[in-house]
Order: structure tokens, then C-alpha cells, then sequence
């Protein structure tokens, strides 16, 4: 390759000078106290050298390219080296899922979704398109690690953002209670990121708890602690009363409302999690204040489920039930 050899110190004042003539394709290098620029053309200002130099990696945009496989939606969610794809053109999908691996390094494995969430613990179903031939991951959020298991419990990384904004909200000393905890990343996300003294967590789906276990010690958290079983069966073995609870099941969190009477201390604060249109949510939000009393801190959008149904967080402090 043809390159310039110069001091490295002058680097920058030769690639602004030459810019024209700099051949991109080829990375510079730099050996001791000299560099060496790739040019396109002979030129007589600087010494020049034949030098074996490292090509730069072909960059590809991933939805550029998809479209030369007459895919229009290319959705894909991420959690740890596994990418989620959504595709309207089923013909193209092989091809679509090499290009993902090709053009994102850190993505080892490529499936589609194969069913909707179902059955009591809302796991879906997957099949393999590109990759590594694996549907475990470690996922990284937030200052935490969560091992994952995808077809084995709900996860959904969109939710990252929520997950800090509540443990920005939680103050010293609070003791908290996850209902619905899956694989602890809430848990985990509250103890990493505030200073909570004591969390619970609920999981009834056997799997997910396993991973929650194994979750706390990978992050080294000490004060976490898990529950196995049905919320509705948990909470009377629960002798203890909290500062915040969080109900993360958007698909029926306000059938748990009455359980959680018990655990209440005065002004406990409560983040309930529920699918609702725009144009619903006041009605909701008048539905839940037949069963209870609250004072609204917040309504949070956070997340689109289908076209027109929403996931939202309504932030409330629990005066009494009717």
C-alpha cells in the first residue's frame, strides 16, 4: 500500500493538506515515533513508502441494506447478545438476520418471535434464524447484570428507562416490595442504583425465580429478597409493611390491588403498571379509585404494546379503600 511515512507528530497538518488524496479504506499506522498515511496517488511533497497497512471494515447500515431484501419493517429488540426480530417478509428473514449479525458486532444470536405472550407466566415462543444456537444471555443495564433465559421468562429491555426513573424516586432506608419480579432485574436495578435498605420480590413463575437467585449473586446484592409463589398466596407469609410497592404486570396488576392492603404503611407510595388507549386512561384511572382512594404523583408513558395500546405507570400514594 502507498503511504506517506512521516513523525506522528505530524499526523493531523498532513491528512487536513492531502484530505483529497488520503485513501479511506486503509486504517493509519503508527510504529515508534513515525505514522504512515495511505494515499490514493504518488505525490513528491513527502517521502512515500510501500507499507502493508489494515483495511477498515466494511460498514453497513442495516436498514439501507434491508431494504435491498424488500423488508420494510425491521424492529428488533436487544437483550444481551440476542436480537428479537420483527419482519414483514418472512421469504427474506434468513438473509435479514445475517445482515443484523453482520452489521452489529455485539449481536451473537438472531430469532423471531413464534407466538404471542401466553399461559400464566407470559412466555413466548422462539426460533432460531442466525448465530449462536442459544436462548440464554447475560444482559447488561443500569450497573447491573441479569442472566436470561429468553423463552423462560417475560423480559422486555424497553423498560430500562422506567426502571432507573423509579429507583430515582427511592429515598434512604426505604423498604420496598416487587410483586411480579421475574428475573429480579427490578429488584436488582432498585438495590444497584438507590439506597434502599431492604427489597422484596414475588416471582411465581419457578423458572424466573431460579434465574433471580442466580442473578443476586452474580451481582453480589445483599439485600434482596425472593419470594416464590402466587402474590395472592405470598403476601400473608409477609410480616412486614413498605414504603413503595411496585406492580410491573401491566395485563392485570388492578385485579392485586386488595392483596396489597396488609403491607401498607402511611403514605406508602405505589407504581402500578397497566395497558390502556390515550384516550382511556382517565376512565382507568376512575375505575381504580372505585376500589381505593389515592393521590396521583404521576402518569408515565413508557412503551407502546400495539398501535394503539400503551403501557403506563400511574405513580399514587394510597390514602384508604372503599
Amino acid at each position: 500500500m502507498l503511504a506517506i511515512k512521516t513523525k506522528k507528530i505530524n499526523i493531523e497538518a498532513i491528512k487536513n493538506e492531502i484530505k483529497n488524496n488520503i485513501n479511506n479504506e486503509y486504517k493509519i499506522k503508527v510504529k515508534n515515533n513515525f505514522a504512515y498515511i495511505p494515499i490514493l496517488n504518488s505525490q513528491e511533497k513527502y517521502p512515500e513508502v510501500n507499507v502493508s497497512l489494515e483495511r477498515f471494515s466494511k460498514q453497513f447500515n442495516f436498514k439501507k441494506e434491508a431494504k435491498k431484501l424488500y423488508v420494510k419493517k425491521t424492529t428488533y429488540d436487544v437483550v444481551g447478545t440476542i436480537a428479537i426480530l420483527e419482519i414483514d417478509n418472512e421469504d427474506n428473514e434468513i438473509g435479514l438476520a445475517n445482515l443484523l449479525l453482520k452489521t452489529n458486532k455485539r449481536i451473537k444470536t438472531v430469532v423471531k418471535k413464534t407466538s404471542e405472550h401466553k399461559g400464566p407466566y407470559r412466555l413466548q415462543t422462539y426460533k432460531i434464524l442466525a448465530g449462536e444456537n442459544t436462548l440464554e444471555t447475560i444482559h447488561k443495564e443500569n450497573k447491573i447484570q441479569v442472566k436470561i433465559k429468553i423463552d423462560n421468562v417475560y423480559f422486555s429491555p424497553r423498560l430500562s428507562t422506567e426502571r432507573l426513573r423509579i429507583a430515582g424516586l427511592v429515598k434512604e432506608n426505604e423498604e420496598i416490595l416487587v410483586m411480579f419480579s421475574g428475573c429480579g432485574i427490578y429488584p436488582l436495578v432498585l438495590a444497584k442504583n438507590s439506597k434502599a435498605r431492604e427489597i422484596y420480590g414475588i416471582e411465581i413463575n419457578p423458572m424466573a425465580y431460579k434465574l433471580a437467585e442466580e442473578n443476586i449473586k452474580l451481582n453480589k446484592i445483599q439485600n434482596i429478597k425472593l419470594f416464590l409463589g402466587d402474590v395472592k398466596d405470598v403476601i400473608p407469609r409477609i410480616n412486614k409493611k413498605f414504603d413503595r410497592i411496585i406492580m410491573p404486570a401491566p395485563m392485570n396488576a388492578e385485579e392485586y390491588i386488595i392483596e396489597i392492603k396488609p403491607l401498607l404503611k402511611n403514605n406508602t407510595t405505589i407504581h402500578l403498571y397497566t395497558f390502556s388507549e390515550l384516550k382511556d386512561i382517565e376512565n382507568k384511572i376512575k375505575n381504580i379509585q372505585k376500589i381505593l382512594l389515592f393521590k396521583l404523583l404521576k402518569i408515565t408513558k413508557c412503551g407502546q404494546y400495539s398501535p394503539r395500546l400503551y403501557r403506563f405507570c400511574l405513580d399514587f400514594i394510597l390514602e384508604r379503600f372503599i
